[in-house]
């Protein structure tokens, strides 16, 4: 069979982008596979992306969100279960996005909703004149195969979308890429009926007639339904989860940047530099400051090389220095505060 069809009956985005790249990597081919999944509460950044500068990491960390690094290129998205998502994945010389792209707008077409392509990877719909972004995509090819995914915005919290999108001013001095955000609609807003399932079934419905002449007749195309009880038999998919939810995957692959802070207390001010590599370590720490004890953050500015850029590993270092200098135990429970909620 030529055409294969997956539903994932999970929520959660690692698993998810697992089995994505798990099956991109071991499909054959010839084949072309359709993957219809959904996420819940995540923020879902591109292979090339720096989640501090394009989060509020620590809202989404209060607030139970989930960060998610894809394999494909392009930029931050928000998933919550308003979005339903696409991935097409074929063999060369037969992928082309344009193939995926023209299976999307007839789904769409056939709900009612006239969208079109725009730019290299959105679709809009235009509304009073004004073009409202309902989809964005990204792809990734290899020598021999490519895919194209996406997410189509059902009933979407924009709320959170800009709470998690809009990350609280740092000064980070990035080289990573800085998404753009555009004006979007939900598809709701045209189809108000509209439902994932609804939508899903457009898609198969538009899929399998693209490609209707690849399925022999009397044969069927049946669906597999795939979840955390019941992943894809595919060699090497546990290895390829624990990858897809590792810190060092999702937060550790981002680029080199520079972090710089600054406060100042009764007792003093303080100022941070931290130069992060690509792996999320700490390579060089400079801690300034006026107070009258300086010995502690001599003491942390050690402590801090080679640690990785995460809260947990930073705060153990930091709580460390109560217990090390009890003499300024008031004034380094401040400090402790502050550091840790600015780079949260």
């Amino acid at each position: 069979m030529a055409i294969r069809l997956l539903i994932s009956e999970s929520h959660n985005p690692h698993f998810n982008l697992a089995v994505e790249e798990a099956i991109f990597k071991s499909m054959d081919p010839a084949h072309k596979v359709l993957f219809l999944w959904r996420n819940d509460n995540t923020v879902v950044i591109g292979r090339g992306q720096n989640p501090w500068k394009e989060c509020n990491t620590k809202k989404m960390a209060d607030d139970g969100i989930i960060l998610a690094r894809r394999s494909s290129g392009g930029g931050a998205v928000f998933h919550d279960l308003g979005n339903s998502n696409f991935t097409y994945m074929a063999g060369k010389p037969d992928y082309d996005k344009s193939v995926s792209t023209a299976i999307i707008l007839s789904a769409l077409q056939s709900l009612g909703i006239d969208a079109k392509a725009s730019g290299r990877n959105d679709l809009i719909v235009l509304q009073n004149g004004e073009q409202r972004k309902i989809s964005g995509s990204a792809y990734r090819e290899t020598a021999d195969r490519g895919f194209h995914h996406g997410t189509l915005l059902i009933d979407v919290d924009f709320t959170k979308l800009s709470n998690y999108l809009n990350p609280d001013p740092k000064k980070l001095a990035a080289k990573g890429i800085t998404s753009v955000r555009s004006r979007v609609a939900n598809l709701k807003e045209f189809v108000p009926s509209l439902t994932h399932e609804v939508l899903c079934d457009a898609i198969e419905k538009a899929f399998f007639q693209q490609f209707a002449d690849e399925v022999a007749e009397g044969e069927t195309v049946i669906p597999e339904f795939i979840s955390e009880a019941n992943p894809p038999k595919i060699p090497e998919f546990a290895e390829r989860y624990e990858k897809q939810k590792s810190w060092e995957w999702n937060f550790g692959q981002a680029l080199q940047f520079s972090h710089e802070l600054s406060e100042r207390f009764p007792w003093g001010g303080i100022e941070i530099h931290l130069d992060v590599v690509r792996g999320g370590i700490i390579e060089d720490a400079k801690i300034f400051t006026d107070s009258l004890f300086v010995e502690p953050f001599e003491q942390l500015t050690e402590m801090l090389l080679g640690q990785r850029y995460h809260v947990n590993d930073i705060q153990t270092s930091v709580t460390a220095l109560e217990v090390q200098f009890p003499q300024y135990a008031s004034e380094l429970s401040q400090f402790s505060k502050w550091f840790i909620n600015a780079l949260a």
